[in-house]
């Protein structure tokens, strides 16, 4: 639980003896892990050499609803926080305890509950305006205020990165209502010493579907902030309900789906900022599957990865945009072309030689492609992944970093990886019409982009007013709304000839 005293909050654990020695040392071991703090509630005072044995660090010789038990947890809570440094919360890449799951588990089958996994949004920014300690003050706030928001009966734990995943119990319409409540929460300003700022989120819900097991739900959440993350629209995504068995049968028809044509590639327009021209697009995959009519790329790659197809199906999709693309004439044949590339793909040792295999198969000039490293792909051995990147653009591919500015990742990737490119990310990119400290904002990123000798391309840009004043910020290009989503080849023809009548 997180017990919240004096504006911090701290990790503490609670469980009553009552439920045998096993339990207590199972806790005693995950506090430990934690650096968390562990109560455990007696029922007799002799009991406490055993629980300080399991793992406790504090004791309480009362019921659960005794006013000691607020005093004890005082207590434990700023040992847990000295425990951990001033209240600090797991950083990226630490494992959260698995609280949600456990919570959702332990619930009937038929009672109603949700999961939302959330993402502070513009959290780079802060880092990069502020500093580190910033950043981590930013998200020690971001957590008290989003348990402020929440019941008694709910569980809320540090994700990876500038994110946080909480389990409620309730109907959708009272778990719809708590997640406005997180959003308001989010969108006021912090503070940070001297300094305020102002980030949003992205939030992922998905709402229990009668007997779901807790890990199906949590992966529908996380499906649903990708959603909500590279989309256009709302920034909470609420997940549809689980689809074939609980995804079971997509990942069974995915072996299939790739040999029947159902995996397609849409093409989105990007466009020069100076010219107003279409110079390149970025490949989307969707699939036209037979039953579920079209799926799009999150809920594809979630069945990938629950097939063990991952691998199989990004390599399926850079193959495909490809030789798409190596085949346009007249107007589409001097478009530069960008493909995604994941850590999987970075992984394998014989990637470069792969991906310029491909490339070859394709008969498309390397200089036409632009390999786009999406940073929510959490790329580990950044030096290997280098050395692989740097053998691409030896070749003539160029390199980008994708969704700039959505976690903790894109500095460190700024500073190891040979780019080409700067991909904004549509949270930062609109920005641009905030008031003048958020426009401050975006124009350190541009000027980060151009001290590093980077092109720049803005994403989601929907209005004249955010490309105009993009533009006089100096970024190079941008794609969206505003010209184009994702479009078929016919469509995109249509629109690269139509800048010449």
């Amino acid at each position: 639980m997180g017990w919240q005293t004096g504006g911090d909050t701290a990790d503490v654990r609670l469980i009553d003896a009552a439920a045998g020695p096993k339990a207590v040392a199972a806790e005693g071991l995950i506090a430990a892990r934690a650096r968390a703090a562990l109560v455990v509630l007696l029922a007799h005072e002799e009991d406490a050499a055993d629980a300080f044995d399991a793992g406790a660090t504090h004791v309480c010789l009362a019921s659960a609803d005794s006013p000691s038990l607020a005093v004890t947890l005082r207590f434990a809570a700023r040992y847990a926080r000295r425990l951990r440094g001033t209240g600090r919360f797991r950083r990226a890449g630490e494992a959260s305890e698995g609280g949600v799951e456990r919570f959702v588990e332990a619930l009937p089958p038929d009672e109603p509950a949700a999961v939302a996994v959330i993402s502070i949004s513009r959290f780079d920014t802060v880092n990069v305006a502020y500093g580190r300690s910033a950043g981590d003050s930013l998200l020690h706030q971001a957590g008290a205020r989003l348990a402020r928001t929440l019941p008694e009966t709910a569980v809320m734990e540090r994700d990876n990165g500038a994110g946080f995943i909480v389990a409620l119990r309730g109907d959708n319409a009272e778990a719809s209502a708590r997640i406005a409540a997180m959003e308001i929460a989010l969108g006021q300003r912090f503070s940070l010493g001297r300094e305020e700022a102002s980030v949003g989120a992205r939030i992922g819900l998905a709402h229990r579907s009668g007997g779901e097991a807790a890990e199906s739900l949590v992966r529908r959440a996380r499906d649903a902030l990708m959603l909500a993350s590279t989309g256009e629209g709302a920034a909470v995504r609420t997940a549809a309900e689980p689809l074939a068995g609980d995804g079971i049968d997509l990942a069974a028809d995915l072996h299939r789906a790739m040999d029947r044509g159902e995996i397609d590639i849409l093409f989105q327009p990007q466009v020069a900022l100076a010219s107003d021209r279409i110079v390149g697009v970025e490949a989307l995959a969707r699939w036209e599957h037979p039953r579920h009519s079209v799926l799009g790329a999150s809920t594809l790659f979630a069945a990938a990865a629950r097939a063990g197809l991952g691998l199989a199906l990004s390599e399926h999709i850079q193959s495909l945009a490809l030789r798409r693309a190596g085949a346009w004439r007249g107007a589409l044949a001097e478009l530069r072309v960008a493909v995604n590339v994941t850590a999987t793909d970075l992984a394998r040792t014989d990637f470069a030689d792969h991906f310029l295999a491909m490339i070859a198969r394709a008969d498309i000039a390397p200089d036409r492609v632009t390999a786009e490293v999406t940073e929510s792909g959490m790329v580990t051995d950044l030096p290997v992944a280098a050395e692989r990147l740097q053998q691409l653009r030896d070749a003539g591919v160029r390199v980008a970093i994708d969704d700039f500015g959505t976690g903790y990742s894109s500095l460190a990737y700024l500073k190891a990886l040979p780019l080409d490119y700067l991909k904004i990310d549509r949270s930062i990119t609109q920005d641009i019409m905030g008031g003048p400290r958020a426009r401050v904002v975006v124009r350190g990123v541009i000027a980060i982009a151009a001290g590093l000798g980077l092109h720049t391309i803005a994403e989601g840009v929907e209005s004249a007013a955010e490309r105009d004043l993009l533009a006089a910020e100096g970024c190079d290009l941008y794609q969206g709304f505003l010209r184009a989503g994702p479009v078929d080849e016919r469509t995109l023809a249509q629109l690269v000839e139509g800048e010449d009548t």
